[in-house]
């Protein structure tokens, strides 16, 4: 522990070197500090938040002053500027300004993955019961905010399952279609049909959980995956406005980036906000930052954002092993563990299938020159194979991969009971998730031959592993209203044990009779007082040894740490570590 506590206290030493390194910036908490120590001269792209709708004459002020407007933003009282760095301080002056942050970069949250076997993930999440039942989720719209969706077979259920395109990409084309490869293969896992590999031929059949759905394809990422807070704020507005047109109920974001400040102030998380309030259910991915340990913290701590919203659907991502027997499935390597950094938010919420998924792809596509060997051999599911590879298949990690199935899950739940309320759908998922995971497992890089040691405890699988079957067949509903399912935050209690408190008026984290902590959580509500047999989370030592994001600083100086990107910056972010899954 004295190693532990003389290496943090050279980073916190460190931190808040560079943290004072401009007066102006320490005198603002309205300026996120990654815009600390720019060049005068610079253009920076900021979204501002203001207390109140931007007028003409705020967005004439930073005219004048050489700037220019972007994107207005009704869903969190703001627009995304392009300014001079010069006027920033202003900004940060400016009583009707809220908060200034820049036009952050968001990223796919998925990985290549090698080795040919079959993923077995609607098996894992009972989805077949579902489809017992007549279930296909349609009639209802799921909106798809990634990097475009492709015309492929296996999303013509009905007709082409892509009812509306549209491009939020500022790179001069118009066209919603995928360049990258993110986005059909995650539209495959939510809604494919199974097209390409039904039939007499076949051995296994490539279905996703809802094939009825009809998509709402909203292009934010762009041919390398990238994107930004702007254009993906842009498109969730886009869902909300379109939702009584089209009867979109679900948005899938199998996208993150870091977290830099509380979820509060943080515009992407408002704008997920809103489409939550308007009746959405919004289903985030977790990110892919298990293996990150830069704070020696064995990975927890490294949920994105915007899944660190308590209003959301976070989402990790199990390992089925190869099989599609769920009761020996483990939690991956990769998968971003919580709480959350400066809130302390209990997540993920809830964990699916994400390893070496198998979904659709084009050769066209850059993931699929990217990764050539991720291409499935046509052996894995063809009677009569000619030991090709698939021209229709294709396999990715990650959380992203995780995240549609708990999309479909939601449409399923929805077009059943088409009353549900996002709160309703979120808890019922979550009170109904398998639970009976094993405790502890060890897994091992198949290009590194690293080890990693993983446990199913509540901040790595939250309330547990989706259970269709289960969610449909319960008639348990939650209060209609939203924030009754605002997941839990997590603190210590004045004996240092760590314990979960009901976020607002959130029924979870509480004792409320029938949605009390064990029912919602299991019967051991953290999972014992041991993880990674370190006792990292629990008691007086808790994450790193020393208190990172508890303690007397959790709220000041850890948390600061952490939230600034001072030690752990965006660069570490989105994509997994080598970009492979774990071995099976």
């Amino acid at each position: 522990m004295r190693n532990t506590a003389t290496r943090m206290s050279i980073f916190i030493l460190s931190a808040l070197v560079l943290l004072g390194e401009c007066d102006a910036f320490a005198a603002s908490s309205k300026l996120s500090s990654e815009l600390a120590g720019r060049d005068p001269g610079e253009q920076v792209d900021v979204i501002v938040q203001y207390r109140h709708a931007p007028t003409v004459q705020q967005h004439q002020k930073l005219l004048q002053r050489g700037g220019t407007l972007r994107q207005e933003f009704w869903s969190v009282n703001g627009a995304a500027y392009r300014v001079p760095a010069a006027v920033l301080a202003d900004l940060g002056s400016d009583s009707e300004v809220l908060y200034v942050s820049p036009d952050r970069e968001v990223r796919s949250t998925a990985v290549s993955s090698p080795l040919p076997l079959l993923d077995y993930h609607t098996d894992a999440a009972n989805a077949s019961a579902a489809w017992a039942q007549g279930l296909d989720g349609s009639g209802i719209g799921v909106a798809l905010i990634d990097s475009g969706v492709l015309d492929i077979p296996d999303l013509h259920a009905k007709g082409f399952q892509v009812v509306y395109s549209q491009n939020f990409v500022r790179n001069g084309s118009v066209s919603a279609s995928d360049l990258y490869g993110h986005g059909s293969h995650v539209a495959g896992i939510l809604a494919g049909n199974g097209n390409r590999s039904t039939g007499a031929n076949y051995s296994y059949t490539f279905k996703g959980i809802a094939p009825g759905v009809n998509l709402i394809n909203l292009r934010v990422l762009d041919q390398n995956g990238l994107g930004t807070d702007s254009q993906v704020i842009a498109a969730i507005e886009t869902a909300i406005r379109l939702k009584g047109l089209f009867n979109i109920r679900v948005i899938n974001l199998s996208i993150g980036r870091g977290v830099f400040e509380s979820y509060r102030l943080d515009p992407l998380c408002h704008a997920v906000e809103q489409a939550w309030a308007a009746g959405i259910v919004v289903v985030v991915a977790a990110g892919n930052e298990g293996r990150n340990t830069s704070l020696g913290t064995n990975g927890y701590g490294t949920i994105t954002a915007p899944g660190n919203d308590p209003y959301v659907i976070t989402v990790g991502a199990m390992n089925t092993v190869g099989t599609p027997d769920r009761t020996d499935d483990i939690p991956t390597s990769y998968t971003s563990r919580g709480p959350t950094l400066w809130d302390h938010i209990v997540k993920p919420d809830i964990v699916a299938p994400g390893n070496r998924s198998i979904s659709l792809y084009a050769s066209s596509e850059v993931l699929a020159r990217q990764f050539p060997g991720n291409t499935v051999p046509t052996w894995a599911y063809e009677r009569q194979s000619n030991d090709g590879r698939s021209d229709a298949y294709f396999y990715l990690s990650g959380t992203s991969m995780a995240t549609p199935m708990v999309s479909g899950a939601a449409a399923l739940l929805i077009e059943r009971q088409p009353s549900l309320t996002p709160d309703q759908v979120k808890a019922r998922l979550m009170k109904t998730a398998f639970k009976n995971l094993i405790p502890a497992a060890v897994t091992t890089d198949p290009t590194t031959g690293h080890t990693y040691r993983l446990q199913a405890d509540i901040f790595t699988v939250g309330a547990g592993y989706l259970d269709i079957k289960a969610a449909l067949a319960s008639t348990d509903l939650a209060p209609a209203w939203a924030g009754s399912a605002m997941s839990p935050l997590a603190t210590i209690d004045r004996n240092g044990n760590v314990v979960l408190v009901p976020n607002g008026p959130s029924l979870l984290g509480g004792r409320y009779g029938n949605w009390s902590n064990n029912s919602v959580f299991g019967q051991s509500v953290l999972w014992g007082t041991n993880v990674s047999g370190e006792s990292i989370l629990w008691g007086t030592y808790t994450l790193a040894g020393e208190s990172v994001l508890w303690g007397t600083n959790a709220a000041s100086a850890s948390s600061i740490l952490w939230g600034t990107s001072v030690l752990w910056g965006t660069a570490s972010m989105g994509q997994d570590i080598a970009g492979q899954g774990d071995l099976f």
